[in-house]
Formats: C-alpha cells, sequence, structure tokens
C-alpha cells in the first residue's frame, strides 16, 4: 500500500510537466512553428514567396512577347522591302524587252495617222484604217505607253511639243502657240516621262519692220 502511494508521487511532477497547455513531444507547442521552424502561413521552402516567383515569370513571357513582336515587324519591314525592289527590277526588265516592241507599235501608229489623214483629205473614208490605229493605241497602253497631242493655240511647251517648221503669223499674240500638229506624243504612264513629243508647226510672229 505504501509501494503505491509512493509510485503516484514521483509520476506526478512528470505529468505536470507535460500538461495540456506545455509544449508537445519534442518541446513543440501545437500553435507554434511546424516541422524545421516553419510557421503555417508564412514563406515556403527556401524563403521563397509563390506570389514573387509568379510575378517574375510573367515578366518573363511580357519580354519575350515583346521581342517576338520586334522580330515579327523587322521581318514584315525586310519583306515589303524585298517585295518593292522586285517590282522595280520586273518592271525595268519588262521595259528592256519592250524597248523594240513599243518603238515598231509607234512607228506603224504613224504611218496609219499619216494615211488617214490623206484619206480624209482625199475625201474618202477613213474609218477602217483608224480602227487599226486605235487597236495600236490599245496595244500600247498595256505596254504602260499613253498617247496624248495639242491643240491648235495652244502655248508651245519645250518639254512637250517638237517644232518641226515655223509658220509665220501677224498677230502677235499667236506668237509660239501651235499652228499645227504633225503627229502624236507619247509618254511612259508609270514615270511621266515624254518618250516622244507631239511634233508639231510652231506659229511666228514678223513684225512689219521685219
Amino acid at each position: 500500500m505504501a509501494d503505491s502511494q509512493e509510485t503516484r508521487a514521483e509520476a506526478a511532477p512528470e505529468d505536470e510537466a507535460t500538461g495540456p497547455g506545455g509544449a508537445g513531444p519534442g518541446g513543440t507547442e501545437p500553435g507554434g512553428a511546424g516541422p524545421g521552424g516553419t510557421e503555417p502561413g508564412g514563406a515556403g521552402p527556401g524563403g521563397t514567396e509563390p506570389g514573387g516567383e509568379l510575378a517574375r515569370r510573367l515578366d518573363r513571357v511580357e519580354a519575350q512577347l515583346a521581342e517576338f513582336h520586334r522580330r515579327a515587324a523587322h521581318r514584315e519591314a525586310v519583306i515589303d522591302r524585298l517585295h518593292e525592289e522586285n517590282q522595280r527590277l520586273r518592271g525595268g526588265f519588262g521595259r528592256i524587252v519592250l524597248e523594240p516592241v513599243v518603238t515598231d507599235l509607234i512607228r506603224l501608229y504613224d504611218q496609219l495617222d499619216r494615211e488617214v489623214r490623206r484619206l480624209q483629205a482625199g475625201g474618202q473614208d477613213p474609218r477602217l484604217l483608224w480602227s487599226f490605229a486605235e487597236d495600236v493605241v490599245q496595244i500600247l497602253d498595256r505596254c504602260g505607253i499613253e498617247i496624248f497631242s495639242a491643240e491648235p493655240g495652244d502655248r508651245f511647251a519645250r518639254d512637250r511639243h517638237r517644232p518641226l517648221a515655223a509658220v509665220a503669223c501677224e498677230e502677235e499674240s499667236r506668237h509660239n502657240t501651235v499652228a499645227e500638229v504633225i503627229s502624236a506624243g507619247f509618254l511612259e504612264r508609270d514615270t511621266g516621262r515624254v518618250r516622244r513629243p507631239v511634233q508639231v508647226r510652231v506659229h511666228q510672229y514678223l513684225s512689219p519692220a521685219q
């Protein structure tokens, strides 16, 4: 009986040391830090916050997208430049190939135009020949060549008219104006360059003293 009372007395101090409000096994309190000294809700393993890592990854993705768009814009600019150069080369090559054809077509149109005028002066019907001349004009248009002319009384323009002869006139106001159109002119549609000026006769005023 006395031995049982001594045993309970010795066990009492151990129960007080590990009571309900004390530290758990290994000296760890229930509401304290978890294994390894990490509190719930704190930093993750290695002290890295999940939100900061996500932000850094998003920044890297945005930087990569910006670089992709920059390279895509540069690539498009290169493609556009190469396309323009190719078009210029093709245009120049086409003009070189068509040069003799255009020359012959202009010569043919001049011959038909002169024949039409001859028939008109003789009172004959020139419509058939004129239809051929119009066909030549359409072919020249497909080659990038446009026809242009002048009217009597137009002011002489050195860059568009080629004087073949002078026609004396008594009116000073008609000086250096077109008296007659001999043949039409031709120009390149793309560049606006006059390939051949209009061939004309030009009025020249002669004063009474002359």
